[in-house]
């Protein structure tokens, strides 16, 4: 088995780069905060599965707590809203924070259904940092089957 190295001398692209020519293409893929967003928000990691009946959205809200979790649909529009707050402990034992590495602020998301759910069957639930929202498919926009009549 072969060994790849990255080489840091000088001329390779990896020198000249460093590890920011790796990151242009992990975050190219992943979508944009939504314009009405706050600039400094964070963004939240999320799957979107679909099965016959319903979209199931997992987004990852590490460090929230259930209180701070607003979901809304608006116009066939996701929205998930929510706030990591920074730890006072350290404040309040009169220490100082030598280094904060954990992320805290405001997470929004927004995406585009780009179908028709029944807004009064959604349901969500948080457990261990990540949010599940269950997002039923209105009558009209499951798949169906069509009879094919023989004359």
């Amino acid at each position: 088995m072969t060994k790849l190295v990255r080489s840091t001398e000088p001329g390779f692209p990896g020198a000249l780069f460093g590890d920011d020519l790796d990151n242009i293409f992990e975050g190219f893929f992943r979508p944009m905060r939504a314009a009405s967003g706050p600039a400094t928000g964070l963004l939240p990691a999320m799957d979107v599965t679909e099965n016959d009946d319903s979209y199931i959205v997992k987004a990852d809200l590490p460090g929230v707590k259930k209180k701070d979790i607003e979901v809304s649909i608006s116009d066939s529009i996701l929205t998930i809203n929510a706030e990591s707050k920074t730890d006072k402990e350290s404040k309040d034992e009169g220490g100082r924070v030598i280094r904060r590495e954990r992320s805290s602020g405001k997470y929004v998301r927004s995406m585009n259904l780009g179908t028709v759910v029944d807004p009064k069957r959604v349901k969500a639930s948080y457990n261990e940092g990540v949010l599940e929202i269950v997002l039923p498919k209105a009558e009209e926009a499951k798949p169906r089957t069509i009879a094919v009549d023989v004359h």
